[in-house]
């Protein structure tokens, strides 16, 4: 079940067993869980990886019993309910006990402690709450397959958990249903019933955040949405669906099963016993429909409208000499409004990326994240918006974006194999999406592009030989300096600036000879004191022509904002005053339009916004309101 749901589960098969001809009757071989590509799919984790970021991953797990001898991590609590107070021990699993360092395993019980008092909180925030430090998804599918086979030991042992590089802590895989779906050893069990809750039911009940959890709203509304989700016609946790799959077995085994109750009398009518295990799994199925509660709070979430649109996945030898230094992935918001990042990220394994809180991606606007922003700068020009942990595959890889609550924004599996162009496969060429709207999962909407000469995120003035990068209007004392990036420039003429105080009504303010250059700028002294608007007419030699998008600024608004100091190495101080309607927000972003840095100003007049991670350059400083744009150029020095 929890395969079929999009989990790695150990892979099992029936067997007879004979031990030197003596036959010991039906049993399943399965595989360990364990860390590899086609199991749990975690970076492996060396004993030097002692720091941020490598130290952040990958570990398997589990809580469990100490029969095995391995010694116990760290010890939970659980619930506490009816007057027991019980403890629930983890125990490394992947780095072994032996070969885990200090700082490692203090790491790890650092997230689980971090978990119980976020659920203990009940902090349910994606930016700093439990949904900021869990793979949401996975912790709902965890529990519904354990509580639909109401497995007693599914919260306190053989309970595992992982975690990979830069990722989120996840639950599972699944394991151990030995004590499950109503029978113990061939024996009705009365502590697995089709009623009440495996994690409150007095017995095993596990560390207190999964019952946490499940009394959160918005966890238990996301949690009632998956199981609806998974108990439709043909989903795995559906009860037909299910019984047909108990069918199949039961005809794969019937024959072996005559012969296991012969060698050991365990089994008595088998045909009881499926009829037994069928019924438990329709009762117990109506009994969770009835009590996991609504999902109408969580039914339609706001998706934002943004877009995989180009890969580098086979990205040619960077500065050290590996393809996987300028591996990048553009991401393109395609709606009329910016967009929150705060909680989103990639989810699944194989690549790890938490968009930092209170980021955002302008309407209209593109980021890059990178493997290697270093590479990628030297590259590219511009420093990529983030970098992500791990690598792309060089043959096919699923990218899921979801938000934190496991509401997916963006799902795409690209391929070096037809139908998909398989030219991107090396030669530093990408694969980019023809069309921003267009299904990114059909290999058909996906062309190759030359990155040579060019840069990710640009737009064109239509179809002219040009690519805009950029297009700021930034205020200064002297007036208003409009800046602009282009790549790709073939027989353009001239640019022609356009100003307009309506938005409307344009008319030519100036005109800048195309030169072959990168970068352009022009000055405008008589920008008038309100809003003005400006846009950009790019002419080609044979006269044909295409505008950019219009930027707008309020130049008496800039005129009494005031930022401090600049250069500036570690934070930019500002000042507001002058009327702005509703909320500001600043943000730092990069000459290629990239936001690198943000935060919200709700009613205040000063702050601060932290640029001391950020490398020495040229960058514009961004104070947003509900309608007004007022751009900043700082330079950031080392």
């Amino acid at each position: 079940m929890s395969r079929a749901a999009g989990h790695y589960a150990s892979r099992t098969i029936y067997c007879e067993l004979f031990v030197n001809a003596d036959y010991r009757g039906v049993y399943m071989l399965q595989e360990k869980i364990k860390v590899d590509g086609n199991r749990v799919d975690l970076v492996d984790l060396e004993n030097s990886d002692n720091a941020v970021p490598e130290i952040t991953g990958g570990y398997i797990i589990k809580a469990d019993k100490t029969t095995g001898g391995d010694p116990v991590a760290f010890v939970m609590n659980g619930n506490n309910m009816n007057g027991y107070d019980e403890t629930i021990d983890f125990i490394h699993d992947t780095p072994e006990p032996e070969v885990i360092t200090g700082q490692q395993a203090a790491y790890i019980e650092y997230v689980f402690r971090d978990l119980e008092n976020k659920t203990n909180a009940n902090n349910s925030s994606v930016t700093n709450g439990f949904p900021a430090i869990i793979d949401v998804p996975t912790f709902l599918d965890y529990m519904l397959v354990s509580e639909l086979g109401s497995s007693v030991d599914a919260y306190k042992f053989s309970t595992f958990f992982h975690k990979d590089r830069g990722g989120k802590l996840r639950a599972g895989p699944v394991w151990d249903f030995n004590y499950g779906f109503g029978m113990v050893g061939g024996q009705t069990d009365p502590r697995s019933k089709t009623t009440d809750w495996q994690f409150e039911n007095g017995n095993n009940e596990g560390p207190r955040f999964f019952r946490q959890m499940f009394y959160n709203p918005e966890y238990r509304c996301y949690l009632a949405k998956r199981w609806n989700s998974l108990t439709q016609a043909g989903m795995p946790l559906n009860v037909s669906s299910i019984q047909n799959d108990i069918e199949s077995v039961k005809s794969q085994l019937i024959a072996a099963a005559a012969r296991d109750e012969e060698r050991w009398h365990t089994i008595g009518n088998f045909d009881d016993q499926i009829t037994f295990v069928k019924q438990f799994i329709q009762d117990r199925s109506t009994w969770m429909t009835n009590n996991l509660g609504s999902f109408s709070g969580c039914a339609n979430p706001v998706i934002p409208q943004l877009v995989i649109n180009e890969i580098m996945y086979n990205a040619p030898a960077g500065p050290a000499g590996s393809s996987n230094d300028l591996e990048f992935i553009e991401i393109k918001n395609q709606g009329s409004s910016p967009v929150n990042l705060s909680g989103l990220y990639f989810a699944g394994l194989g690549l790890s990326y938490q968009f930092p809180p209170n980021t955002s991606v302008d309407a209209g606007g593109f980021l890059v994240i990178a493997s290697n922003p270093t590479a990628f700068a030297a590259k590219y020009g511009f420093q990529p918006f983030g970098q992500f942990t791990r690598n792309l595959s060089n043959r096919s890889q699923r990218l899921l974006l979801s938000d934190a609550f496991g509401n997916i924004i963006d799902d795409v599996t690209y391929s070096d194999s037809a139908p998909w162009p398989t030219s991107a496969d090396g030669g530093g060429k990408s694969l980019e999406l023809k069309t921003p709207l267009a299904d990114n999962n059909s290999a058909a909407n996906w062309a190759v592009r030359a990155l040579e000469g060019g840069s990710p995120g640009a737009d064109n003035f239509g179809s002219l030989p040009v690519t805009l990068i950029h297009f700021n209007a930034i205020a200064e004392k002297s007036g208003v300096t409009l800046l602009w990036r282009v790549a790709d420039e073939i027989d353009v003429d001239r640019y022609v600036v356009e100003a307009a105080q309506d938005g409307k009504n344009f008319v030519t303010i100036g005109e800048v000879a195309a030169m072959g250059k990168a970068e352009y700028i022009f000055l405008d002294p008589e920008s008038a004191a309100g809003r003005i608007y400006y846009q950009l007419k790019s002419i080609d030699m044979d006269g044909t022509f295409a505008y950019s998008k219009i930027v707008v600024i309020r130049r008496d608004l800039a005129d009494k904002t005031n930022i401090f100091p600049n250069p500036a190495s570690d934070k930019v101080m500002f000042n507001l005053s002058g009327s702005w309607r509703g909320g500001v927000s600043v943000s730092v972003i990069s000459l290629n339009g990239q936001v690198l840095r943000s935060g919200e100003l709700i009613q205040k007049s000063t702050g601060h916004i932290n640029i001391s991670e950020l490398p020495a350059g040229k960058y514009i400083l961004q104070f947003r309101g509900q309608e007004d744009i007022v751009s900043k150029l700082i330079n950031i020095v080392r």
